[in-house]
């Protein structure tokens, strides 16, 4: 089992609880550290946060962390890749792949905050940013591995596009899937190295979620090449509660687990509880 520290956040205010955290699991060996992807959050149901537009531009920030660590995986739960021209995203992976010597995990989602696409791209409906994303992934993937690429998508376009150097991670930096429609499930069949389904939608509809990525990706011939992602909720209680928990998502096959602690002065102290009490029982 692998573990990812997750609900990092990426808000201004936290800067110095992620950049300890962060640093914190990479020596306690922790395979990877995941940070949202937002501009601007707005205000749901589930985030009241009176400096919710407040954040950190969260790429500049992962080549910030980049250069403060050594092993731990970095990227992003997840990134909305109609929100930026997804050309220049590739462009930006492939830098921090070199610069971290191959440790950029790319999340992949549509995107859901109205908010932050009104103030800094274009919001469209479900449909079309799902289409974009599509587009999206498909250009980036063209870029990470061709030596030149002309395309000529519905919303996309290159012509003669030299993407150099190319990723340290062959062929392309690890992507992240964690959406739940079911295109956004055919896509992750198709490319995901990594897919993420979230835990609050209920058990069976996790199992449909993980049966529709294994179909699409048997058309594929890659159903071996996809590792799922469990986890994902606060760990709070002893740390049997939490191995109880791990168990159960190794026996639902899964082989990487999304570590999520409250955002507190607390956090450090549980990661190394996690890491001394957890890990092991699972390496």
């Amino acid at each position: 089992m692998k573990f990812f520290l997750s609900n990092l956040g990426n808000w201004s205010t936290d800067l110095e609880l992620i950049t300890k955290a962060i640093i914190e699991a990479d020596k306690l060996g922790f395979d990877g550290a995941l940070m949202a992807d937002h501009y601007m959050w707005g205000e749901t149901d589930w985030n009241k946060r009176p400096d919710s537009n407040s954040t950190l531009e969260t790429w500049t920030t992962l080549t910030y962390l980049a250069a403060k660590t050594k092993q731990i995986h970095l990227g992003t739960l997840v990134t909305p890749i109609p929100f930026r021209p997804p050309a220049m995203l590739a462009k930006i992976t492939s830098t921090l792949d070199i610069l971290s010597n191959g440790r950029v995990v790319l999340g992949v989602g549509a995107g859901w905050s109205q908010a932050e696409f009104e103030g800094y791209s274009e919001w469209n409906e479900p449909k079309v940013r799902v289409d974009k994303t599509i587009e999206g992934v498909e250009l980036m993937i063209r870029l990470w591995t061709q030596d030149k690429v002309t395309f000529d998508g519905k919303y996309y376009k290159a012509k003669n596009a030299v993407l150099q150097p190319k990723p340290v991670q062959k062929p392309h930096p690890t992507l992240l899937f964690g959406g739940s429609g079911k295109r956004m499930l055919k896509l992750a069949g198709k490319h995901a190295d990594i897919c993420y389904i979230p835990p609050w939608n209920g058990k069976k509809t996790q199992e449909k979620a993980k049966e529709r990525i294994l179909e699409e990706a048997r058309k594929h011939n890659r159903q071996d090449k996809i590792a799922f992602m469990a986890g994902g909720t606060e760990l709070k209680g002893k740390p049997e509660d939490h191995l109880t928990r791990v168990e159960a998502a190794t026996n639902d096959g899964a082989t990487y687990f999304l570590v999520s602690f409250p955002r507190n002065k607390e956090i450090i102290d549980s990661m190394k509880m996690f890491a001394a009490e957890v890990v092991p029982s699972f390496r």
